[in-house]
């Protein structure tokens, strides 16, 4: 089953290096490729070849400029906006993923009901979460509650006035673009909405943990970039999680060390307070459930690499260097 024609949406779709999983990408997007912007960021394979033989319409991304995927996707707007200036609706996608089928007809009808809506989203599975445990991590991470959220991801259906109001995605951010945007327009006086329906399978192709690490690493960025953006904003998002890394990831191991140091070696079984966090997270989450603690383990461990990510963007921050890529495929 692939997505049906919609005269009011545009798709963009950005991707590198993604071989066969673009094409599936596109495949599933059916009749609505005639309507698809594909934004490449320095392919080395065929993919530019393949997403024209399928009819979607190609832009090669100038890669002398620091790529970020927020860069991608202005870039494809823009392109969609000169190719399809009837369109009401854009629809993101990554090139790893495919759409469901019946998700652009739901969420655009949401969207026509609700004026004031300027994002709407749905349930982005992974591909294979059995192929390993970060892959189920993934699938696990995208379970987000139903109803008013506070951000998006990146396959989402964006209201194009919307978008326009709050000047698209922020070029600079190497990760995190679509939370960044959703404060923007949450402080414009729109809306993100969750709703309850399939929208993509993703294939994250996670199976090694450096390849974890390095996503925490990035994500500890995004928290520290985003938060420090919009520190004054009440509308602002990932204090707390920029916050939360910098402790348990540099300040709590560092002080427990010095005590050890200091005072006495025995001071090191504070480092037990890492545990008794995961114990502590399985059971508010449900201790019935393995996936409780694997989540919970694995969210501890975070932490550290996320520090790492957020360490890097604030000292960067003072040595006024630019912020580059941390990518973990």
């Amino acid at each position: 089953m692939t997505a049906s024609l919609s005269p009011r949406i545009g798709i963009v779709v950005i991707g590198r290096n993604e071989g066969e999983r673009l094409v599936a990408c596109l495949a599933s997007l059916g009749g609505m490729s005639a309507r698809t912007v594909y934004v490449d960021s320095g392919s080395t394979d065929d993919s530019v070849e393949k997403a024209q033989a399928m009819g979607a319409l190609t832009v090669r991304l100038d890669m002398s400029v620091p790529f970020t995927a927020a860069r991608a996707r202005n870039a494809g707007f823009d392109a969609l906006e000169t190719a399809f200036p009837d369109a009401d609706y854009v629809q993101f996608v990554d090139g790893d993923c495919t759409l469901d089928s019946a998700w652009l007809s739901r969420a655009e009808a949401f969207l026509q009901a609700h004026e004031d809506m300027a994002v709407v989203c749905g349930r982005r599975r992974e591909r294979h979460p059995e192929r390993s445990v970060y892959n189920r991590l993934c699938d696990l991470e995208w379970d987000t509650p139903v109803g008013e959220a506070t951000e998006c991801g990146g396959d989402a259906l964006i209201r194009i006035a919307a978008f326009r109001d709050v000047g698209g995605y922020a070029d600079d951010l190497i990760a995190g673009e679509e939370p960044e945007m959703c404060v923007r327009l949450r402080a414009r006086g729109w809306r993100i909405w969750r709703l309850d329906a399939e929208m993509t399978l993703h294939d994250a192709n996670m199976l090694h943990f450096g390849q974890w690490w390095r996503r925490a690493m990035r994500a500890g960025h995004a928290f520290a970039q985003v938060s420090s953006r919009h520190a004054a904003s009440p509308f602002g998002i990932w204090k707390r999680n920029a916050r939360r890394a910098l402790l348990w990831g540099g300040v709590l191991p560092a002080l427990i060390l010095l005590a050890a140091i200091l005072i006495h070696p025995a001071l090191l079984l504070l480092f037990l307070i890492y545990p008794v966090q995961v114990v502590r997270m399985a059971l508010r989450s449900g201790p019935r459930n393995p996936d409780s603690w694997t989540y919970a383990a694995f969210a501890v461990l975070a932490k550290f690499p996320e520090m790492q990510g957020a360490a890097r963007f604030y000292i960067n921050r003072v040595l006024k260097r630019a912020n580059t890529l941390i990518e973990y495929k």
